[in-house]
């Protein structure tokens, strides 16, 4: 069972960087899509929102803080961590790229160890279950790092794809998911999946947590989607 890896878009506008970031993003288990500029880096963004964006200030066409200013007014894509990255290291810029709405600020040059190490701080806030973190709702514990997930301490079996979903609603309790969402995040964009497969995994999952007993904690929204709790 493994929970999808996170995606990271990339904006950096000079090759050779770009080559090197992309290397050790990849390596430490990153999925990355590369933009050479913030005209290019705004359309991947409209095809794909992804989880973590790292973004130069200085780019062709649109400005790093420009693709930053549209991204952070969009309600869609408010929630993506965005880390600037910038060879201005003046406290006026850093203040200017925080206020636009940057999640974190690296000066160049930096040291690539403490940017991924960055980068995991700011996914440990917006998808914990990607960066091995234990997460708990009610009495279900979900331990993305081994796999295992219990319910009130009994062990839960659970399929790839219902620990997927579950991943999923246990970032978020509360939010309602559209089967949309869901088929992107637990099976991926480049797959084609009909949408009453959600239906299908979502009633394995509700067997699988009850398996033990207890309430069901998965909610059906009408006409919107499932939310957990």
């Amino acid at each position: 069972m493994s929970v999808e890896q996170p995606s990271v878009l990339l904006v950096e506008d000079e090759p050779a960087q770009r080559e090197v970031l992309a290397y050790n993003l990849e390596a430490d288990g990153f999925r990355v899509t590369s933009a050479g500029d913030g005209e290019e880096a705004l359309m991947l963004v409209d095809e794909a929102a992804p989880d973590l964006i790292l973004l130069d200030w200085m780019l062709p066409n649109v400005s790093g803080i420009e693709v930053c200013r549209q991204l952070k007014t969009r309600a869609e894509t408010r929630g993506v961590p965005i880390i600037m990255l910038s060879a201005r290291s003046e406290e006026v810029d850093r203040v200017r790229g925080l206020e636009t709405g940057a999640d974190d600020y690296v000066v160049k040059p930096y040291s690539v160890i403490e940017l991924m190490a960055r980068v995991r701080a700011q996914l440990r806030r917006t998808r914990p279950s990607t960066v091995g973190e234990r997460l708990e709702y009610a009495d279900i514990v979900l331990d993305s790092e081994t796999h295992r997930v219990t319910r009130a301490g009994e062990a839960l079996k659970l399929g790839p794809t219902e620990f997927r979903l579950l991943s999923t609603f246990m970032e978020k309790p509360g939010r309602v998911w559209s089967r949309e969402q869901l088929l992107d995040r637990v099976w991926g964009r480049d797959i084609y999946v009909d949408t009453r497969t959600v239906d299908v995994h979502i009633g394995r999952l509700r067997k699988a947590l009850c398996q033990h007993g207890g309430d069901d904690p998965l909610r059906t929204v009408r006409g919107a989607g499932y939310a957990l709790g």
